[in-house]
C-alpha cells in the first residue's frame, strides 16, 4: 500500500507521494498516466491556471485550432475520448432541443435513440464502449458477428430509431472481417444516419473525416501528449449539438480551462513536432532491445508495425518454455524489478508481449535492455516465472487499501 507523508517536501513528487518510478514500455495507457505532456502544454496550463476566462469563448478559440489541424468545420475539448463519444451520440439524439438535453439519459421519448456498431467493435478500453452509448440514454444495436460483418448486417440494423453509427479504430477491435470505414459510412449515409468515429489513439488527425466520418473523437493525452482530454471534431451542426450536452449529461464530464489550453498547445506543438526525428529515436530503442534478446534460449523478438497503421513500430517478444518463463511470468518479473518496467501485456496468453518505445525518457531504453538481459540470464527464476495469465479483479476491489 502506498503511504504519503507531508514531511517529504524536498523529495521528487513520486517519492513524496509513495509512487513507484516506473519505466513505461506499454504505450499511451490511461492506467499509467497516459503520456509525457509536452512542455508547450505544461506552460499553457500554468499560464491560464490563475486567470478568469469565459469558457465558451475559450472553446471557440479551441474550435479554430481543432478545425485547422483536423479539417473539421468545428471542434471542442472535453474531458476524454469516452466523454466525447457520449456527447456526440447524445447530440445526434437531441439536436438543439434544450429540453431534450435536460431529459437525457433516462427520458428519450420522441428521440431517435439507437446506435449501430459492428459487434467486433464493441471493445473494452478500461470500460466497455457500449457504456458510453448507454450513458447518453441510447441503446446499442450490434451488427454482424464477432468475426465478420456483412453490408446487410448494418443496413438491416438501421431503422427510424437510429440516431448514429459508431465506428471504432483501435487495436482492441477485431482486425479482420469488419466493414471498412468507407463501407460503413456509405451504408449509414444512404439513410441520413451520421457516423461517429472513435479514433482515441490515432496519429492521423485528418483522414477519418476525409474518408466519410461526420464526427471524429480523439484523445488529447495519448499521441498528442497533452493533458487528459478529448477532442471532438467534424460537421459544425453535429459538433454544436454535442457541445450543448454540457447542459445535460456532459456536466459530469466537464473539462477545465487548464486542459483546454493545454490540449490547444499540444495540437499546435504537433504541427511543429519533428516526427521523423522521434521515429529515429524509437527505431534505435527497438533495435537495442532486439539485439539484447538475441541468442537467449526460448526468446524471440520481431519488430512489427502498429495494427491500425499509425507510423510506429513495437518489439514483439515471444516467450517459449525453453526460457523457463511464460510471457506472463516474464512480464511480472520485469514489473517487480527496480525500477519497475511495465510492458504491453494484453496478449500474454498467446505467449508474447510487446515493448513500446513511444514514452521513454532519456536513458530509459538502455535500462530496459540491461534489465531484459539481467532477468533472462539469471541462474534462478522468480517463484512466478511460469505463471499462467488469469483474469483477476480482486486487486481492484481492494482499492484504496
Amino acid at each position: 500500500m502506498n503511504t504519503y507523508s507531508a514531511d517529504r517536501s524536498n523529495l521528487p513528487i513520486r517519492d513524496r507521494l509513495g509512487l513507484r518510478p516506473i519505466i513505461n514500455v506499454s504505450g499511451t495507457m490511461t492506467t499509467l498516466g497516459a503520456s509525457i505532456i509536452v512542455p508547450e502544454a505544461i506552460a499553457a496550463m500554468a499560464e491560464i491556471a490563475s486567470q478568469w476566462v469565459e469558457m465558451d469563448d475559450l472553446q471557440r478559440a479551441a474550435s479554430t485550432v481543432i478545425a485547422r489541424l483536423t479539417g473539421g468545420e468545428a471542434g471542442f475539448i472535453t474531458a476524454c475520448c469516452a466523454s466525447g463519444i457520449t456527447m456526440a451520440i447524445a447530440g445526434a439524439m437531441t439536436g438543439t432541443n434544450l429540453l431534450a438535453i435536460e431529459r437525457l439519459p433516462d427520458d428519450t421519448e420522441g428521440l431517435k435513440s439507437e446506435v449501430v456498431i459492428q459487434l467486433g467493435h464493441i471493445v473494452n478500453y478500461g470500460a466497455p464502449i457500449d457504456q458510453s452509448i448507454r450513458l447518453a440514454g441510447a441503446k446499442t444495436i450490434p451488427a454482424g458477428t464477432v468475426s465478420v460483418t456483412q453490408d446487410y448486417h448494418v443496413r438491416e440494423a438501421i431503422n427510424e430509431r437510429t440516431a448514429a453509427g459508431l465506428y471504432v479504430v483501435a487495436h482492441h477491435t477485431v482486425q479482420y472481417g469488419m466493414l471498412s470505414l468507407e463501407e460503413f459510412c456509405e451504408i449509414c449515409h444512404a439513410t441520413g444516419v451520421p457516423v461517429i468515429v472513435d479514433a482515441a489513439s490515432e496519429y492521423d488527425l485528418r483522414s477519418f473525416l476525409a474518408r466519410g466520418a461526420d464526427i471524429v473523437v480523439y484523445s488529447g493525452h495519448k499521441f498528442l501528449s497533452g493533458p487528459t482530454s478529448g477532442i471532438v471534431t467534424g460537421r459544425k451542426d453535429l459538433v454544436r449539438t454535442a457541445y450543448l450536452q454540457n447542459r445535460g449529461v456532459a456536466r459530469a464530464m466537464k473539462v477545465g480551462k487548464e486542459s483546454i489550453a493545454g490540449a490547444m498547445a499540444a495540437l499546435e506543438a504537433w504541427e511543429r513536432r519533428d516526427h521523423a526525428g522521434i521515429r529515429r529515436l524509437e527505431e534505435a530503442a527497438l533495435n537495442l532491445w532486439k539485439d539484447a534478446l538475441q541468442g537467449i534460449a526460448g526468446i524471440g523478438a520481431e519488430i512489427i508495425p502498429d495494427p491500425t497503421a499509425n507510423p510506429l513500430d513495437r518489439l514483439q517478444v515471444f516467450v517459449r518454455p525453453e526460457s523457463r518463463f511464460t510471457a506472463a511470468g516474464l512480464a511480472s518479473a520485469l514489473a517487480a524489478g527496480s525500477p519497475p518496467i511495465i510492458v504491453r501485456n494484453h496478449e500474454v496468453e498467446r505467449g508474447h508481449f510487446f515493448l513500446d518505445p513511444c514514452n521513454l525518457h532519456a536513458g530509459e531504453a538502455e535500462i530496459v535492455a540491461e534489465r531484459l538481459r539481467a532477468v533472462l540470464s539469471a541462474a534462478e527464476r522468480p517463484a512466478n516465472a511460469m505463471k499462467e495469465p488469469r483474469k483477476e479483479s480482486s486487486g481492484a476491489l481492494r482499492w484504496p487499501d
